[in-house]
């Protein structure tokens, strides 16, 4: 079920790649944002709690919003802009960041071991960027960048908030914030939108819910050392999508670095489920990057299972 989600997100973000050619990202992201919601209100219909969606803890809530709309527009604008492959390189340091941030954050210890990883894998993207070796850095490259640690900051945002806030409130802040983001770029960046790309938008926001549901049976059915590795399948659909639809080789540079990103974060987790250590910052965020339009599994289940 998870490499079936994975390649359901792959394809999320191949349809965001292939609008991306003719309109602006944020115009993009705010109509999949907006044409989700119908969707998303029938699942936050199942919330048994009652109250309002003022956050009990209003800082972190507000921070949790911010980097769930940073996520989304930094990711939106990576996938129109760069290769696949590379983008999702670049997405793959989540949860090396997240082991990171988990100390600041949630006062967790991380080992020499898990540290060795995360540098070896931070280096990984320097194989894959390879500044100054011919390569031109461009606004793609640090959007996929900044979105990796506003997803990851988010990520850590809603483990430190624990079961305090309730899951409408984390999902539905995040949807206001990116309505209120991506609206107010419109009237900066706006093209009249055909009635097929329109359904296209429609598209992202199911295959994301799809997604996401299916996340959610692979972790109840399996270990999350076993499942959540399974994340980097995403890397073979970018391979196989970017030269069948957009003509985009797999160069060295960029399946080298990835390689070693990915490597990292595989041992990352298995050393997270090996019982070595008692916190497991990146196995329990679940580790896909998270986007408006396809929301945090872990939030989703707390919805479909609010008595768990």
């Amino acid at each position: 079920m998870q490499l079936t989600a994975m390649g359901i997100f792959a394809t999320h973000d191949v349809v965001i790649k292939t609008l991306g050619q003719t309109y602006p990202p944020l115009q993009i992201l705010f109509f999949s944002s907006l044409l989700s919601f119908p969707l998303i209100s029938m699942i936050l219909m199942r919330d048994p709690n009652s109250g309002t969606l003022r956050p009990n803890s209003l800082f972190w809530v507000l921070l949790r919003t911010g980097c769930a709309v940073i996520a989304g527009m930094g990711g939106f604008f990576a996938f129109s802009t760069l290769p696949l492959a590379q983008v999702y390189a670049i997405l793959f340091t989540t949860p090396l960041l997240i082991t990171i941030l988990s100390i600041p954050m949630l006062g967790e210890r991380v080992g020499i071991h898990r540290w060795a990883a995360v540098v070896v894998g931070l280096s990984g993207v320097l194989i894959v960027l390879r500044p100054g070796a011919g390569q031109e850095l461009g606004m793609g490259h640090a959007a996929a960048l900044v979105s990796a640690l506003a997803a990851s900051v988010g990520a850590v945002t809603i483990r430190r908030l624990g079961k305090s806030e309730r899951p409408l409130v984390l999902m539905m802040w995040p949807m206001l914030g990116n309505f209120i983001a991506t609206g107010a770029s419109l009237g900066f960046a706006y093209q009249p939108m055909q009635l097929a790309h329109l359904g296209l938008a429609g598209v992202i926001a199911c295959l994301g819910l799809a997604g996401g549901f299916l996340v959610i049976q692979a972790y109840r059915a399996g270990e999350a050392a076993i499942v959540a590795p399974m994340q980097y399948s995403q890397i073979l659909w970018a391979t196989a999508y970017g030269w069948f639809l957009f003509d985009e080789a797999l160069d060295l540079p960029t399946l080298l670095g990835a390689g070693v990103i990915i490597a990292s974060g595989i041992y990352i987790v298995i050393r997270e489920g090996s019982g070595a250590s008692a916190n497991r910052p990146a196995t329990v965020a679940r580790l896909r990057h998270e986007t408006v339009t396809a929301p945090k599994s872990a939030i989703l289940q707390r919805l479909l299972s609010p008595r768990r």
